[in-house]
C-alpha cells in the first residue's frame, strides 16, 4: 500500500500547483482564502528571481537577495499549504502523484513546473558547459570566475592562463547579454583592482549568438543599441555563428575555429519540465505542454499548466507566448480568476495577454526598453531596468538589500561579494 503524504482532509476540493515560480507563486496567492484547498509543491523550499541570475554569478548579489523561502511567504493563508518535495510522476485516471516522500490526490492539478536549459542533444556540452537557470547554478559559476582568476595569477603557461581569464557565453537573448555585460564590467572595473599582477587585456569574452541580431523578439534599435554597448564595453559578438561542441578546454565554431576557455556559459534556449506520466500528444514545441485558452492541457481533464511550460497560440501569438515573467503571472493570476469563477458557477473567459514591453541592461547606464508605444535605450532605459526589477523582487528586507548593493556597486565601482563558497563535503 502507498505511503501518503500528510496533507488535513478540509472537504474542500484540492488545487496541488507544482512548482512555486512565478506563475506558481502568483497562483497561490490570488487563490488565498479561496473556496478551495490549495497545495504548494516544490523540489526547493524557496521561490527565485530569475532575471538576476546573472548578478550573483558575477558577485554583484547575495544569492540570498533574490531567493525567498516559500513558507514565510504562504504562511498567513490557511487554506494553502506548502509541501517540499520533487513530483516524480502523475497518474491522470486516478488523479495521484508521485514523489519519494509518497502520493497525494487532487481534484484540479496546475503544472507550473517551469523550464531547463536546452542543449539541444549535445551530451558534451550537458556535461561540461555551465548552465544558468537556478540561483544554484548563478553560485557555482561564481566560484569558477573567482576561483580560475586566483589560479591565473600563479599560471606562467600562456595558453593555459588564457583558459582560466577567457569566457565564451553561448546566447544572445537577455541572459547572455546581461552576463557579458557584468564580466565586461568586472574586466574595466574589477580586476584591474583585485589581480594588480594579471595582465587585464589578456581578458577576453566572447558572446555567441547563432541568430543575425541579439535579443531576438525586441526592436531593431534595441537590438542594434544592445551590439553597440557590448562592442564598445569590449565583448566580442559573433553573430550568425554557433558553437558545435566544447571539450572542457576549447569552444570549438561552425567556421573551425576554436576558443580557448575553461569556462563556458550556456544561455541559448530552455526546454520544458514536463512530468512523467502525461500523454504524449500534449507535449508540443520545446517540450511544452499545450494549453487552450483557459490554460486547460490539452487532451487532459482538469489539469492545467501556466508559466514557461505551457503552450498557448494566440491571434497575437501564433507561436506561443514568450517565456518570461509577466506571461506567467498575468496566466496565473487570470487562471486564479476562473477557479474563483469556477466555484460561484459563472462562466470562464479566455485569456489574452496584456505585452506591456520589454527590457534588458548591458551595464552601467546602459540598457533597451521596448514599450508598446516607446522605444528607448540608454541612462533612462536603465534606470527604468532597475525600478521595474526592484519592485518585482520578492520581499521587503530583499529590496533593501539588492538596493544598497546597487548603489554601493554604482558609486564605488566595486563589489565585496567575491569570495568562493563550496558546499561541504563529508569524506568517505
Amino acid at each position: 500500500m502507498s505511503v501518503k503524504i500528510n496533507i488535513p482532509e478540509t472537504g474542500q476540493e484540492r488545487i496541488v500547483i507544482i512548482g512555486c515560480g512565478f506563475a506558481g507563486l502568483e497562483l497561490a496567492k490570488r487563490l488565498r482564502r479561496s473556496d478551495y484547498q490549495v497545495v504548494v509543491v516544490d523540489k526547493h523550499n524557496y521561490h527565485q528571481f530569475q532575471p538576476l541570475f546573472y548578478q550573483v554569478a558575477t558577485a554583484g548579489l547575495e544569492p540570498s537577495s533574490i531567493i525567498f523561502p516559500i513558507r514565510k511567504l504562504l504562511r498567513n493563508y490557511k487554506n494553502v499549504y506548502v509541501r517540499y518535495a520533487e513530483v516524480t510522476g502523475v497518474d491522470t485516471h486516478s488523479k495521484r502523484l508521485t514523489t519519494p516522500l509518497g502520493e497525494m490526490w487532487y481534484d484540479h492539478l496546475v503544472l507550473a513546473t517551469g523550464a531547463t536549459t536546452n542543449f539541444f542533444g549535445n551530451e558534451q556540452l550537458a556535461q561540461l558547459a555551465v548552465p544558468m537557470k537556478s540561483v544554484s547554478e548563478a553560485l557555482y559559476l561564481r566560484n569558477a570566475l573567482i576561483e580560475d582568476f586566483e589560479k591565473s595569477i600563479t599560471t606562467t603557461d600562456y595558453d593555459e592562463r588564457q583558459g582560466l581569464v577567457d569566457t565564451v557565453i553561448v546566447g544572445g537573448g537577455p541572459t547572455g547579454v546581461e552576463l557579458a555585460g557584468s564580466l565586461a564590467e568586472m574586466k574595466r572595473y574589477i580586476f584591474p583592482k583585485d589581480y594588480t599582477e594579471l595582465d587585464c587585456e589578456e581578458i577576453d569574452i566572447y558572446l555567441v549568438q547563432s541568430g543575425p541580431v541579439l535579443l531576438k523578439g525586441m526592436s531593431a534599435e534595441a537590438s542594434a543599441a544592445a551590439l553597440r554597448y557590448l562592442q564598445e564595453m569590449g565583448v566580442t559578438v559573433l553573430l550568425d555563428s554557433r558553437v558545435t561542441d566544447y571539450d572542457g578546454k576549447y569552444a570549438h565554431i561552425k567556421d573551425g575555429t576554436r576558443i580557448r576557455t575553461d569556462k563556458l556559459i550556456w544561455a541559448a534556449g530552455i526546454t520544458g519540465n514536463t512530468i512523467e506520466g502525461l500523454p504524449e500528444q500534449a507535449v508540443t514545441y520545446g517540450n511544452r505542454l499545450a494549453v487552450d485558452r483557459y490554460h486547460r492541457v490539452t487532451g487532459m481533464e482538469q489539469v492545467y499548466a501556466v508559466g514557461d511550460l505551457a503552450y498557448m497560440e494566440t491571434e497575437a501569438f501564433p507561436q506561443g507566448h514568450p517565456q518570461v515573467a509577466p506571461v506567467a503571472q498575468q496566466a496565473a493570476r487570470h487562471l486564479a480568476d476562473n477557479f474563483r469563477k469556477r466555484a460561484r458557477q459563472k462562466s470562464l473567459t479566455a485569456f489574452e495577454y496584456n505585452d506591456k514591453g520589454s527590457m534588458a541592461t548591458i551595464g552601467r547606464n546602459r540598457a533597451v526598453v521596448d514599450l508598446p508605444q516607446y522605444k528607448f535605450q540608454g541612462f533612462f532605459a536603465w534606470v527604468v531596468w532597475l525600478v521595474v526589477h526592484l519592485f518585482s523582487i520578492v520581499g521587503i528586507k530583499n529590496r533593501l538589500f539588492v538596493f544598497i548593493n546597487w548603489m554601493w556597486n554604482y558609486f564605488t565601482y566595486d563589489q565585496y561579494l567575491r569570495v568562493i563558497i563550496k558546499p561541504f563535503r563529508r569524506e568517505a
